[in-house]
């Protein structure tokens, strides 16, 4: 990857400008059977689209806090790059009372009213669908976002040094990010074309790192399975083979 890149925003460009046909995020759920592959071309579509949707429809801004209330899916991936690509810090399981935007999974609804600014749903339904019926307060992620455009260009420029992530407690830049997850990747032994597949969750650093900073970085791709502990022995030993893993940090 680009060694000027300075944000996660900077290496999913990278990505797209180096080879935008190859797999970026194959995802698999194990209590559904669900497997859904995106190319860094289509994942850098969905991230435009949500980035939009951020900066236009729900107003935020570069230093907004935005409480992330998501499992280890495709999707969450899509709303990390978006923050980083605004300016939003992503607070991942953060508190909704403290943050001014909230986006949330069917799970943590109720949790999530606590914000008195914009909410988000995300119904984490096959395909990305959406809700049968949109939860009241909430605006349905699935409605919202293909009207979106698909390019994105921030309205102010977004400074690597300011604050970008929060998870377990402590709070990341841009740039601290970025080189976290290039640490990461090293000590993972991922290179370009690595397949990374995890089964850890999106809540921890390692989880995230793994579950998408870290193959980013390293010019790779990630296999991010949840509920992995559904999958015996034999269907690990499948998946590994048939996706062409050849990295594990499950």
């Amino acid at each position: 990857m680009n060694s000027s890149d300075r944000t996660p925003a900077d290496l999913l460009r990278s990505a797209l400008s180096a080879d935008p046909a190859r797999p970026l995020v194959t995802f698999y759920d194990d209590a559904t059977g669900e497997r859904v592959e995106l190319s860094v071309a289509t994942f850098a579509n969905w991230v435009a689209k949500t980035a939009n949707l951020l900066q236009g429809d729900l107003a935020a801004e570069p230093g907004d806090r935005l409480a992330l209330l998501l499992p280890a899916h495709w999707q969450s991936a899509v709303w990390l790059l978006a923050c980083s690509s605004v300016g939003v810090v992503a607070d991942v399981q953060g508190d909704p009372a403290a943050a001014g935007l909230v986006v949330t999974g069917p799970d943590t609804l109720e949790r999530a009213r606590a914000c008195r600014g914009e909410r988000v749903a995300l119904a984490l339904r096959p395909l990305g669908g959406r809700f049968p019926q949109a939860p009241e307060g909430f605006a349905d992620y699935a409605v919202e976002v293909p009207s979106q455009g698909d390019r994105f260009a921030p309205f102010a420029p977004v400074d690597a040094d300011a604050p970008a992530l929060a998870v377990g407690g402590a709070e990341l830049t841009g740039a601290q990010l970025v080189a976290r997850a290039r640490e990461d990747a090293g000590a993972l032994g991922l290179v370009p074309g690595s397949r990374l597949l995890t089964g850890r969750t999106y809540d921890t650093w390692e989880g995230l790192s793994t579950g998408l900073f870290a193959p980013l970085a390293a010019g790779g791709s990630v296999v991010l399975c949840r509920h992995i502990g559904q999958l015996d022995a034999d269907g690990l030993a499948k998946r590994v083979e048939s996706e062409r893993v050849t990295n594990t940090a499950v």
